[in-house]
């Protein structure tokens, strides 16, 4: 028979080891959920739905018009360029939204100023590997496109109106 004190022993310690990496996994997750709250979730859903019907109108107007845009990012260059077409009097300024898949803070906004033909050039920094929702609209928000864009495996993507 041993007489050496329980905590002398190792099988103690061993079967102590699996609970005490659960509780540590566990306020670890814990500290995640809390300090980091969920971007996606939407607070005022019945505001949200209306801003989806007003969204839907817009993209009719798109298809009435037949806009369509095309848009290319030069990642050497750090430019994105695009050509809007479609609209018989191209606007002043075109607003062009790309909006990260799941981080908020790394959405990007720019404004353009399309020529006369609906070119456009703007800088843009490099962009990240990710799924973008991409959102061309005009200035006075009559009119929008909207799609995805997988960058890097798609250079460049084509906008149709109500097309996602």
């Amino acid at each position: 028979m041993d007489n050496t004190p329980w905590w002398n022993q190792r099988w103690p310690w061993l079967l102590m080891l699996g609970p005490f990496i659960v509780l540590l996994a566990g306020s670890y997750t814990g500290w995640l959920a809390f300090s980091r709250p969920d971007a996606l979730v939407v607070g005022d859903y019945y505001k949200q739905g209306k801003a989806i019907n007003q969204d839907l109108r817009r993209d009719r107007a798109a298809s009435e018009m037949g806009m369509v845009a095309a848009l290319r990012y030069d990642a050497a260059r750090g430019v994105l360029t695009g050509k809007i077409d479609g609209h018989s009097v191209m606007p002043e300024t075109v607003v062009v939204h790309l909006v990260h898949a799941t981080q908020p803070s790394k959405d990007v906004v720019l404004q353009v100023h399309p020529a006369a033909d609906g070119a456009f050039d703007a800088p843009l920094p490099m962009l990240e590997r990710s799924r973008w929702q991409v959102l061309v609209e005009s200035d006075k928000r009559d009119w929008r496109l909207e799609g995805r864009w997988q960058w890097p495996e798609q250079r460049e993507m084509n906008l149709n109106a109500g097309n996602l």
